[in-house]
């Protein structure tokens, strides 16, 4: 916006187009108090209108001339209807009377009556009951808007009458006209907001008729231009003689219009559009005419209203529909995100998008037409960071800089937020329509400097813009539809996390039947193992005479039954770690590496071992605990590693502000990598007992350990390469705090 849009727009909003202190020259006002009719403010040519000299500060009952206007104003006054219209009797003549009651008085206009040969609202009540029937079976509201404009014209006898809305920027858009061809035709045209100011539209929100029979009129004073009962100036917003701007008038004399009259059409309370009639020539339409056009604009604007109200309903119930559809589908999804991605038509027709995200704790789904993650993670990032819980644009690079990166695929955003702590969003996208919009006149240019004031622009010729990085505007009914989806998924997501509490109850439940399950069996176990073992050794020794066969089978058995004690002491310290309190302090991991290897050198007697240990970070957590991690990796790394000469094991690890790492790594059989999953799982083997012996339970152990540590564990290898088996444990806060 320039230096010159600043100031005419502050121009515009201070200029006092509500208290003129004047009104139009053809009629005359005055202001009387309620209970008395004392005369309080008067138009400069009331005199000559009303034809006697009335005066200010006298009873307006006083005067004989004014006998009856004074019975019809009582009168008014006791049945409290907010407005007077009516045809009296001032002195000797007619005078065509509109009173309106005010803070500042009763305000009482009168202008001379239909002449001779004019229309009166009776003789046009025909044509009302006709105009009524044909727009009730019009299709559109193009159709309704040519009616209108064909009546209003055949009524009003202007030279050209328009019919046009505004969008939401403002900008109004001639939709129809119906014209004697001596004014240029505006159909299909835009014009921009500048030229009705915000308190302009305002004024015909509040009065819906206004006329202006010459441009070139000489304004009449009000006297006095304060109001007595108030001490403000005298507000003109009901009146329909009020004068109007100065920049108007010269606005319509560059139009090269003479006379003007608006009708507003009002839905739902807002200023929707405008019905305009102007004319080369001056031209005066009576108050009886007027009233007939303000019930034309009144009846298109509820049958505006209504087609709008009913095209929503339309839209909201389709939605609606595929909202429910949606929900049901990603009701038994795994999660909404991914019950999203596998719905993508449905996700997109919810609000007529190209394309469609999801953010949730910095994962980013997407299906259709959008920018890269980047660009969709740097929008969320803004959108959070500005405190937009809803952002609805056609133009997105007209509200952030990032925007026009993205404007190809997502110049049109609709986004809400699904949490209130961090930057989670469901954003749909619409791309940009490139499009030429046919302006009457330069928009960029809607005023020009002078001397003394600002003016208004002078051209009005066909003016083409090529409009960038806009797409087509959100409706009302699918932001509604996104923000009503966006209620759904919460109240979704809030069941699956009860859902899920419950679930984890229940499993800690069973988990701890479980471990004393296991505990007990284990511990009942180990017995009878151990007597099988005894036994067999005892029955060896004192049958010296059995054959090789029998010694082979109290071998085999003896041999079973060791192992099966293996496997029980195994499985009852697995159960042990559940019920066991975790003691945590510093671990000198170098010092148990060295321990471990000693403790090992029965395993590893007559190997050619090459054991590589760099420097070992101090660690945090339960000393034996983390022990037997580390026995378990080390006695796999020396079992898997037999078949090598020489066999080489590393041990290295390494520590940053947030956890401690440790590896263990050698050049052993290895695994493949599809079967990593398993590795870590009670009972899971990935080489037969024949090749190597164990019980399947030592890395489910290590996993356990770590886990109860809050750390994690992974593994990595391939087959006839070795393996690495890497652990991770988190630092103590007060050790990050005296790193940092």
């Amino acid at each position: 916006m320039t230096e010159l849009d600043d100031g005419y727009l502050e121009e515009c909003a201070a200029e006092p187009i509500k208290i003129p202190g004047a009104i139009q020259p053809h009629g005359a006002l005055l202001v009387v108090e309620p209970e008395t009719l004392k005369i309080l403010q008067q138009s400069a040519n009331a005199r000559r209108l009303l034809g006697f000299d009335v005066r200010n500060d006298a009873l307006l009952s006083a005067y004989e001339e004014a006998t009856t206007l004074c019975e019809e104003i009582r009168g008014w006054l006791s049945g409290g209807e907010n407005t007077l219209f009516y045809l009296v009797a001032v002195g000797s003549q007619q005078l065509q009377l509109t009173a309106h009651r005010s803070p500042q008085g009763l305000l009482l206009e009168f202008e001379p009556p239909p002449r001779p040969g004019e229309s009166t609202l009776d003789g046009l009540y025909p044509r009302l009951r006709d105009f009524l029937d044909r727009i009730s079976g019009a299709h559109d509201i193009i159709s309704i808007a040519e009616e209108v404009a064909r009546e209003v014209r055949a009524i009003t006898h202007f030279d050209r009458v328009l019919l046009y809305s505004f969008d939401g920027n403002g900008d109004g858009t001639v939709l129809a006209e119906d014209t004697n061809k001596i004014l240029p035709s505006y159909l299909g045209l835009r014009f921009p907001a500048s030229d009705i100011p915000a308190q302009a539209r305002e004024l015909y929100r509040l009065n819906r008729i206004r006329l202006i029979p010459d441009a070139s009129y000489d304004p009449v004073e009000i006297e006095p231009s304060i109001s007595p009962l108030n001490g403000l100036p005298l507000d003109l917003s009901q009146v329909a003689l009020r004068s109007v701007s100065p920049v108007h008038l010269e606005y319509m004399r560059n139009m090269e219009t003479a006379s003007s009259m608006s009708m507003s059409i009002i839905v739902d309370g807002a200023l929707w559009g405008l019905i305009s009639g102007h004319s080369r020539a001056s031209r005066m339409v009576n108050a009886q005419i007027r009233t007939a056009c303000d019930i034309l604009a009144q009846v298109v604007s509820l049958q505006i209203g209504s087609r709008l109200k009913a095209s929503s309903a339309a839209e909201r119930l389709e939605l609606k529909s595929v909202e429910t559809s949606l929900l049901s589908k990603l009701s038994v999804a795994t999660s909404f995100q991914r019950g999203l991605v596998n719905n993508p038509h449905e996700w997109l027709r919810l609000v007529d998008a190209e394309g469609a995200a999801v953010v949730v704790q910095g994962g980013i789904l997407t299906t259709g037409q959008t920018p890269s993650e980047r660009q969709i993670r740097d929008l969320a990032t803004w959108l959070f960071e500005a405190g937009h819980d809803v952002l609805e644009t056609n133009s997105l690079a007209s509200i952030w800089s990032g925007g026009e990166f993205l404007s190809e695929k997502a110049s049109g955003v609709l986004a809400v937020s699904i949490s209130q702590i961090r930057g989670d969003y469901i954003i749909w996208f619409r791309p940009e329509v490139v499009k030429t919009v046919a302006w009457g006149g330069d928009p960029n240019k809607p005023m020009e400097s002078g001397a003394g004031r600002l003016h208004p622009r002078k051209s009005f010729d066909l003016w083409k813009q090529l409009v960038r990085q806009q797409s087509k505007p959100w409706t009302s009914a699918e932001v509604e539809s996104a923000l009503g989806f966006r209620a759904s998924i919460q109240t979704l997501v809030l069941k699956a996390a009860e859902e899920r509490a419950e679930l984890t109850d229940r499993l800690e439940a069973a988990n701890k039947e479980l471990e004393s399950f296991s505990y007990s069996i284990s511990h009942d176990l180990r017995a009878p193992f151990r007597h099988i073992v005894g036994f067999a050794e005892l029955l060896s020794d004192k049958e010296k005479g059995l054959d090789q066969k029998s010694r082979h089978y109290i071998e085999t058995i003896r041999g079973a039954a060791i192992s099966a004690g293996r496997l029980v002491d195994d499985l009852l310290h697995f159960s042990q770690l559940g019920r066991s309190q975790l003691l945590k302090s510093n671990v000198d991991v170098a010092k148990i590496v060295n321990e471990l290897r000693h403790s090992l050198r029965t395993e590893t007697e007559g190997r050619n071992i090459e054991w590589q240990v760099g420097a070992l970070p101090i660690g945090y957590g339960d000393p034996a605990m983390l022990r037997q991690v580390l026995q378990n990796l080390l006695h796999n790394a020396i079992k898997y590693t037999a078949p090598r000469d020489p066999a080489i094991i590393t041990i290295s690890g390494h520590e940053d502000a947030n956890s401690t790492t440790y590896i263990v790594a050698d050049n052993g059989v290895g695994f493949e990598m599809k079967y990593v999953d398993k590795l870590f799982g009670v009972f899971q083997r990935l080489h037969r007992a024949e090749e190597f012996e164990g019980t399947g339970i030592g890395l489910a152990l290590a996993k356990r350990i770590v886990d109860r540590h809050g750390g994690s564990i992974s593994a990595e290898g391939k087959v006839g390469a070795g393996a690495s088996l890497t652990f991770t444990l988190p630092r103590p806060k007060d050790l990050k705090k005296r790193s940092s």
